[in-house]
């Protein structure tokens, strides 16, 4: 893939809210196969567009890039032949991996997690509404306006939010209920926001459901003109948004409604590298199941002898 068609594509994935990895050789000790400068795309589903390297680097690449995609982080990969890894000190924003069979030298690769920033709905056009386009505008978050309560809801949306003073907000509640937005919101007094639930509650959506409305909406933070409410929205979404780093804790927001599945994980039964089970991956079938390998290498080896490996 030359440059200009690499930029062509991530335009596209960009453009199409599709979370990827840009992966780059940044340094590589001979021998080996890829060089500075070269680089690849990995997809969520573990599809790698692009070269980093021979078929045992892109398998560490696809791991390790979709475990950055779940963080929504980024990070440098260092891949070495070297089995002793293990006793060398951490060092941060470096992941070290030993793969025993690559060919030799050692590649350092850069993982950039590219995730689309949160889609927000504003339903209703009251000072607030367009208040609140402009404050996530300047978050750099993916903002859109709607006034049709009918209107469809982009299956990744964070966060609908329905700042029309009265007009078709149970409507508006429902469906982003229904779809399963993480946050749900309605800007009115604790009265108005009551009898909006009496609503839900007629049109037949479930107490449980009920309660994920934010209503109030935003943080009590002493709000009182359109651009404080909405920041005080905003960060009640924030607050409220899940993180999962790479330890596979959740805690405080960062990188929100894109963090991506956690990986499923095999051992390569040959080598005992840890693989990602997807689709992409170098795998075959024995006996019934399915074993997953680093390399055409060991899956060769596992084939010529799969008891050895049992």
């Amino acid at each position: 893939m030359s440059r200009a068609e690499m930029l062509t594509r991530i335009d596209g994935l960009r453009s199409g809210r599709t979370p990827f990895v840009l992966a780059t050789v940044v340094r590589a000790e001979r021998p080996t196969s890829a060089k500075p400068g070269d680089c690849a795309l990995v997809l969520a589903d573990g599809t790698i567009d692009g070269f980093v390297g021979g078929v045992c680097a892109e398998s560490t690449v696809r791991l390790e890039s979709l475990r950055l995609l779940q963080a929504g982080e980024s990070g440098l990969l260092r891949i070495t032949p070297r089995a002793d890894v293990e006793d060398e000190p951490e060092q941060e924003g470096v992941r070290t991996v030993g793969n025993p069979c690559l060919s030799g030298g050692t590649l350092e690769i850069f993982l950039e997690a590219m995730i689309p920033p949160a889609l927000v709905s504003v339903y209703g056009e009251a000072p607030v509404a367009r208040a609140l386009v402009r404050v996530g505008h300047a978050l750099d978050w993916d903002v859109r306006a709607s006034v049709d309560p009918a209107a469809p809801i982009a299956p990744d949306t964070s966060a609908v939010v329905a700042a029309s003073h009265g007009r078709d907000e149970a409507t508006v509640l429902r469906a982003a209920l229904e779809s399963g937005v993480p946050y749900v919101a309605l800007l009115a007094s604790r009265r108005r926001a009551a009898g909006v639930r009496d609503d839900l509650a007629a049109m037949g959506v479930e107490a449980d459901q009920r309660d994920r409305v934010h209503a109030p909406a935003g943080l009590d933070i002493g709000a009182r003109t359109a651009p404080e409410i909405a920041l005080s929205v905003f960060a009640d979404i924030i607050a409220h948004r899940p993180r999962v780093n790479l330890d596979g804790a959740r805690g405080a927001a960062e990188s929100g409604q894109f963090a991506t599945a956690s990986p499923e994980i095999a051992k390569d039964p040959v080598c005992g590298m840890d693989v990602a089970v997807t689709a992409a991956s170098i795998s075959a079938q024995h006996a019934g199941d399915t074993a997953y390998f680093c390399g055409t290498g060991c899956r060769q080896a596992f084939l010529d002898d799969p008891q050895r490996f049992r």
